[in-house]
């Protein structure tokens, strides 16, 4: 096991990442299905989400709720101790909104994804200087 001098090191290794951000962000919302999830952060593989879930649910920051019933029904919140990252995910948020206002969406590749406050996909294809 690493040993952690760090803690903004351990934080970023157990919420970092491309994906689990976002999967946080989402179910700060509330609890959520996994298809819920899948349609909320198209980009992301099923592979992907299924694996993150777990190393969430692992470290002790989202509950997985299983219900017995046919056809399968599983819904993801976060713990108690997943819902003191609340102020990390709204301080990421506001500052995501302050850098798009102020810079546009970042530019070097291709960028797809739905938020609560686009519903629909919204692309935005990159331009190179001349």
């Amino acid at each position: 096991m690493e040993d952690y001098y760090c803690p903004v090191k351990l934080t970023a290794d157990i919420i970092g990442g491309k994906w689990k951000p976002l999967i946080l962000f989402y179910l700060e919302g509330g609890t959520r299905r996994f298809g819920e999830l899948r349609k909320m952060i198209p980009t992301m593989t099923k592979k992907m989400l299924t694996q993150h879930l777990r190393e969430l649910e692992r470290d002790g920051i989202i509950h997985r709720e299983v219900y017995a019933v046919v056809p399968p029904k599983v819904e993801y919140s976060l713990t108690k101790h997943g819902e003191s990252l609340k102020p990390i995910l709204k301080l990421m948020s506001a500052w995501g909104t302050r850098h798009r206002a102020r810079y546009g969406v970042p530019t070097g590749r291709l960028r797809a994804q739905r938020t609560p406050l686009t519903p629909k996909l919204v692309r935005a294809e990159t331009t190179l200087p001349a």
